[in-house]
């Protein structure tokens, strides 16, 4: 009768373990590349996304430059337009 409960608890510890090492190498081996890679994925599409506002924003900006003229350039970027001759200083 002792016997039969420590069989059946080393069975139970047994089957337990078996499903531990199961479930964890399952995990390694399938799961969690497969998250990494989403991850990964995830990261590089919103690089992207980032990067094409940064450009439509500097498109944006140079369209506005295009339009300034020396002097107005020369005061935007903090300089003071001189005159005679024409420079910015």
């Amino acid at each position: 009768m002792i016997f039969d409960k420590l069989n059946l608890a080393a069975g139970a510890a047994a089957g337990a373990a078996l499903v531990f090492v199961t479930y964890t190498t399952f995990n390694a081996l399938l799961i969690l590349p497969a998250a990494r890679e989403e991850g990964r994925a995830l990261e590089r599409a919103a690089a992207l996304a980032k990067s094409i506002e940064l450009i439509q924003q500097r498109s944006k900006t140079n369209v506005e430059i295009g339009k300034l003229g020396d002097d107005a350039l020369c005061r935007e970027l903090g300089g003071v337009w001189m005159h005679d001759p024409d420079r910015c200083e």
